[in-house]
């Protein structure tokens, strides 16, 4: 099993008025969050170096991107995974399938937690959050990350959520704006599902995906926070080229 670590992130107060009736989340509850626009920022999914070793750290893939002249943006660990880092589900990375989908029922392990979905970015920068069972491969998919649970199924929190649920750790998540842009966010403080769902929910989205719990790292110098340790499987970075 991976190791828990300790985390701190950086802290975004919620005011009191954008929170919806159902969210039992704190004013004092905090969560880093990153908007993504795939048609002006340039958003990546990685996994294992050009030598073929897992980058397993949002250090090593920083290192690894300086040396090809680009600048790391904002990483995130982007998806569940085995005991050897390889991804628990479906993984595709520009263009090419390197881990099969899961449809398994598998044991209790949050990723089992049905539905799990799947996050999919396309050749023209459209993104997509699914069910798992609703995806269907395609030869336009450049990205696709599988994991779970989806937090968000067609606005609606996912059913097997309980409102002040005492099943809490760090987690992190990816949902889908009413514009299309991606919004990826990280709790500071221990949180459970229902409340991550209404975070997501509250800000317009209507299917957002769990990435992954005590493990989760968010690198975003541009909000002063810069967690670069980790040892995971998938990870998800926006870059640019070196000034």
């Amino acid at each position: 099993m991976i190791k828990l670590k300790s985390i701190l992130l950086y802290m975004v107060l919620l005011l009191p008025t954008a929170h919806s009736k159902e969210s039992t989340v704190s004013v004092e509850t905090a969560m880093i969050s990153y908007e993504i626009n795939l048609n002006t920022q340039q958003l990546d999914f990685y996994w294992k170096d050009t030598q073929g070793k897992n980058y397993s750290s949002l250090q090593n893939l920083k290192t690894s991107l300086e040396k090809e002249g680009k600048e790391l943006i904002f990483a995130m660990n982007g998806g569940m995974y085995r005991v050897d880092g390889s991804p628990q589900g479906l993984y595709i990375e520009k263009g090419v399938t390197t881990s099969p989908i899961n449809t398994e029922k598998g044991d209790h392990t949050n990723f089992f937690l049905h539905p799990n979905g799947v996050l999919y970015i396309t050749k023209d920068h459209k993104a997509t959050i699914c069910n798992t069972p609703e995806f269907t491969s395609n030869p336009n998919i450049q990205y696709a990350t599988q994991s779970g649970p989806m937090l968000l199924i067609d606005g609606n929190i996912h059913p097997k959520f309980n409102q002040g649920s005492s099943n809490v750790h760090i987690r992190n998540a990816v949902g889908i704006l009413a514009n299309g842009n991606l919004l990826f966010a990280m709790s500071k403080e221990r949180i459970n599902f229902y409340d991550l769902a209404c975070f997501f929910k509250e800000r317009g989205c209507k299917n957002a995906l769990y990435l992954d719990g005590f493990v989760s790292r968010t690198y975003l110098p541009a909000q002063n926070w810069e967690q670069l340790d980790g040892d995971f499987g998938v990870i998800i970075g926006e870059t640019r080229k070196k000034k």
